[in-house]
Formats: C-alpha cells, structure tokens, sequence
C-alpha cells in the first residue's frame, strides 16, 4: 500500500487543535483528565506499546506483579486510597462495569440502575445478559434520584423471579446534572435485601473524596482519563476482599493436548489489562491526585460561584440540585437559544463567541441548554469565563443584572 500525499501530511501533523496553554476548555469529560507535569513525561518514556512488560517476573507473569516500576505497590495504594481492599487498573470505567457485571451475576439475572446511569452501564448490562430496573428521578428541573426507590424496585424483582437482583448500580454523580446521590443510603438499603451494591465512581473518585468503605458500598469503579489525570484508556476496579475473591478468580483451563494451564492470570482480566503509557501516566499523576482531592471543596465554591454570576442573565436557569455540589454544571438558556434562531450561524453563534473569548468544550450547535466542567481552573480563568458570557450576552441585548 502506498499512501497518496495527501493522506501522509494528514497523518504526520496530528495536533491537538485546542490545546489547554491556548484555551480554557470546559468540556465535562476534558477538566478531571489533564495531565500532571509528572504525566506528561511518563507518557514520553513509557510510550512504546509493551515498555512495562519488559519488567513482568517470570514466576508470576503478571502486571500487578511487577515491582520495577512500582506497580504491585501502585496498586495497593490506589486499594488504600479508595478504602477498598484490591484495585486493578482496566482500560476503561465501562469494562470494570462489565466485569462485574458478568462475574458476579448470571444471564437472564436483574441488576437495579439509577434512572441517570449513564449508557455504557445499560450495554454493560446487555453484553453480560443481565435484564435491568432503574430507580426513578424527581424529573425537571432537579431530577434528583429517589433513592428510596431501590427499596421498590428490590421488591418487583422479588415478585417477579422469587429472589433478589444480582447486583444495584449507583452512580455517585451524574454526567447529565452533576447531582450526588446518597450511596451510602442505597448501600444500606440493598444490603439488607442481600444485594451487593456498585459504585460508578467516574465523576467523583480522582477529584474529590471517596472512600467505598465508609460508603458501604462493595465494588468501586472510576475513569482514568475522566478524572484521575491520566491518559486513555484507564479505568479502575476497586472491590471488598469478598468481591475481589469471585471478580479477581484465576483461570482454571487446560489444554487436552498440551496441559497448558495458566492459573497465575486473573480470568475476567483475561491475565493483563493496561500497560505502557496510559497506565504510567496514572501512576505519575497519583501523587497529585492525591493532593489535589483536599481543595475539593474551593472547586464547589468555583462552580456556585459560576452559576450565580451566569444565572444574573436573565433567562439562564441551573438544572440539577442546587446548591451545586460538584463541578459539572448544566444550565438551561432559552436566552441564547432566542439569538440564535435571528443569527446567521444559528446554533453555532455561542460555541464560536466563546472561542474567540479562548473557551472551548461546549459542545457546538447547542444554545438551549449545555453542560460544562470548571474543575481545575484558577480563579482568574473561572472569572474570564463567567466574564465572557457576560460579554456575549450584552452584545446581543440580553439583560444582565
């Protein structure tokens, strides 16, 4: 194969055309997933394909194994970290949720959803065979999950099959309104019916405290390149010593012919998950992971700051729970959808004013309502943004208390 010229320049300058030194990027699933200092020179030096593995004892051929660099020891502060007793590293949040989902439950067996679990909770479900209930919300403009609901929806699946659902899935924060739920209720609730209960973790455990102990809860999973600085593909598993002993259980195949067998490699994991890059650029940035969970509470402050100043447009409503209590952040403007149905580039007039103010990340095309992430920034790029709606929404006569 010969590629034409033009396909090779496109190849060779790949560049990032919004970079984070040029633009404030506000993308929900961008601001938790910047790289450290620390990661982005990992990402150089461990970037070819099987760099770790030229580390993998040969006694115990496996990535959790390894000592040099410090990844058995990695994995155990990151058990630690999350108040849990074994943690793995998987190459996304939607795969840990599948390998629980098929190793601790069985095809045609129910699992109990939040009703704003996000899609890839649902398709994990499909792909393990599993049937769902979801737990219903309080609808505009809150919709807060009632989590008293799991109690409910235990009981139909009682009724229905004559025992209980294999597993509940709480989603600790939401990706449509940035909500909390009370896991450590649902935790309560589904363990008195003998239901082991999931924490989706993703918007939450890498940016601000969790501990799935003091949560009750019995499987914690999160997203790397979401929310612990890392780059993608990396998720995380973290589980109770009850769990980890039927998630984590080793392979037990032979060969007929040959009697191979390969009982050091954990099965669901199918032996190693990820190495190389993304997984060193986790453990560069755990350090400052760790630190930077403790100022959890000044970005709560940064985002109730936002929503105050952009609420004084008239029209601009914050959907979700308030006071906020995470970062994510999803306002409702009808204000700005108005502009756009007079303006020549229609839908696409906000994205556009906001790139030229340098802030990108919301997604273009939307003005009716939108969503968007303010973890991370300093105050001085918060107020650059809360400026800049300003500023557009003065210059298309919008009214601004």
């Amino acid at each position: 194969m010969v590629l034409s010229k033009d396909r090779l320049r496109r190849y060779l300058n790949v560049k990032r055309e919004y970079s984070e030194d040029k633009y404030i990027n506000v993308n929900p699933i961008q601001r938790g997933g910047v790289l450290s200092k620390e990661a982005r020179l990992a990402l150089l030096e461990w970037g070819d394909g099987y760099s770790i593995c030229d580390f993998c004892p040969p006694q115990t051929p496996r990535l959790d194994k390894i000592t040099r660099p410090p990844i058995r020891d990695f994995y155990q502060d990151l058990a630690e970290f999350l108040g849990m007793d074994e943690a793995r590293v998987v190459t996304r949040c939607r795969e840990a949720k599948l390998i629980v989902f098929m190793t601790l439950a069985k095809p045609g067996d129910y699992v109990i959803l939040d009703s704003l679990a996000h899609y890839t909770s649902y398709l994990a479900a499909e792909a393990a065979g599993l049937k769902v209930k979801e737990v219903p919300n309080s609808g505009y403009p809150e919709f807060k999950v009632d989590v008293e609901g799991y109690a409910s929806k235990i009981e139909e699946v009682l009724k229905e099959t004559g025992r209980p659902p294999a597993l509940a899935l709480i989603t600790h924060v939401d990706y449509m309104y940035g909500n909390f739920a009370d896991a450590s209720r649902v935790a309560k609730i589904c363990h008195d019916y003998g239901v082991p209960v999931v924490l989706n973790a993703a918007y939450t455990a890498g940016v601000s405290p969790v501990n799935g102990r003091a949560l009750g809860v019995d499987v914690v999973v999160s997203s790397g390149h979401k929310s612990w600085a890392s780059c993608a593909p990396t998720g995380i598993l973290a589980l109770t010593q009850e769990m980890a002993k039927e998630v984590l259980r080793p392979s037990s195949i032979e060969g007929d012919l040959t009697k191979r067998r390969f009982a050091v490699k954990e099965l669901a994991l199918l032996g190693c998950t990820v190495m190389g890059a993304p997984l060193m650029t986790l453990m560069a940035s755990f350090p400052h992971v760790v630190e930077r969970i403790e100022r959890w509470s000044e970005e709560v402050e940064k985002a109730r700051f936002v929503v105050e100043q952009l609420e004084r447009i008239k029209g601009v409503k914050q959907l979700g729970v308030k006071p906020k209590m995470h970062t994510l952040i999803h306002l409702e403007t009808p204000c700005f959808y108005e502009v756009s149905k007079r303006h020549k580039r229609r839908g696409f007039f906000l994205y556009e004013e906001l790139r030229e103010r340098g802030i990108v990340g919301i997604q273009p095309g939307l003005t009716k309502h939108f969503k968007f992430n303010v973890y991370g920034l300093s105050w001085s790029q918060v107020k650059h943004l809360v400026w800049s709606f300003h500023d557009i929404a003065e210059k298309y006569g919008l009214e601004v208390a």
